[in-house]
């Protein structure tokens, strides 16, 4: 069942964004090739306890760190670790804040240093997914309407969206209804309703949609080896149209 919220659980959502987009602005900063995912996982930490907030993540089922460190043909869930970042890597950084009970959810791809031609396009094509995502997210339209041009998008640049792995609904539960991917028919699905708060997080991929996970349980990768890149925000739905709850502007 979906679970609206009220305009004042909605600021609360969004102070818990705000960590996470404060995570995200230190973030930008570091990348650069020699940096490891480690250090960016202690700095999202280090970012976290100056808000008096908590990497939710932490304790979300059996995973252990604060962030999801994703590099290259890597989709989601990576692990954080020592080898440091080489020119040209692609790494995204996905990462949960808890503040006051309510949380906030952003993923970002960073390019480290120079890209090829193909991951720059690949960037910058998974951000345009992501706005056209956002932008159809408005009452009265079905997840669908919302899904369709933001795949077509991707298809069109040849690039493909995962399938595996879908977005949902948050508040005080990381994972609430509804859950969805980013692949949709128009006029099918439910329909955005206001007080809805949601992620939109496009997972693009250079070549097939199709993944496999690590004998970890947790990393998943693109089935071909090829690029991987996404953008995530929580939204909330408002009759004045989408709300990004994990603005990275000042």
């Amino acid at each position: 069942m979906v679970t609206l919220k009220s305009p004042q659980e909605i600021e609360q959502i969004r102070a818990a964004g705000a960590v996470v987009a404060a995570c995200h602005k230190e973030i930008r900063k570091m990348i650069r090739p020699g940096v490891t995912t480690w250090q960016i996982e202690e700095l999202v930490e280090d970012v976290m306890a100056g808000y008096g907030a908590r990497p939710f993540t932490k304790t979300y089922k059996d995973y252990k760190f604060a962030t999801c460190a994703s590099v290259n043909d890597v989709i989601a869930h990576g692990f954080p670790n020592h080898t440091p970042l080489k020119e040209g890597d692609l790494v995204t950084i996905d990462t949960v804040a808890e503040l006051n009970g309510w949380l906030g959810d952003s993923a970002w791809t960073y390019a480290v240093g120079e890209l090829s031609p193909i991951a720059d396009k690949l960037m910058r094509v998974t951000k345009e997914c992501l706005d056209i995502g956002i932008r159809h997210a408005v009452i009265g339209n079905r997840i669908g309407d919302a899904m369709y041009p933001l795949h077509k998008h991707a298809a069109a640049n040849g690039f493909s969206c995962v399938r595996e792995l879908a977005a949902h609904g948050i508040g005080r539960e990381l994972h609430e209804e509804p859950n969805f991917i980013h692949v949709g028919i128009p006029g099918k699905g439910f329909r955005f309703q206001e007080g809805m708060v949601i992620t939109i997080e496009p997972m693009i991929n250079e070549g097939t949609w199709r993944m496999k996970i690590d004998d970890d349980g947790w990393t998943a990768r693109t089935m071909d080896g090829k690029l991987s890149a996404q953008f995530e925000h929580t939204i909330a739905i408002t009759k004045d149209g989408p709300v990004i709850l994990t603005s990275q502007d000042d």
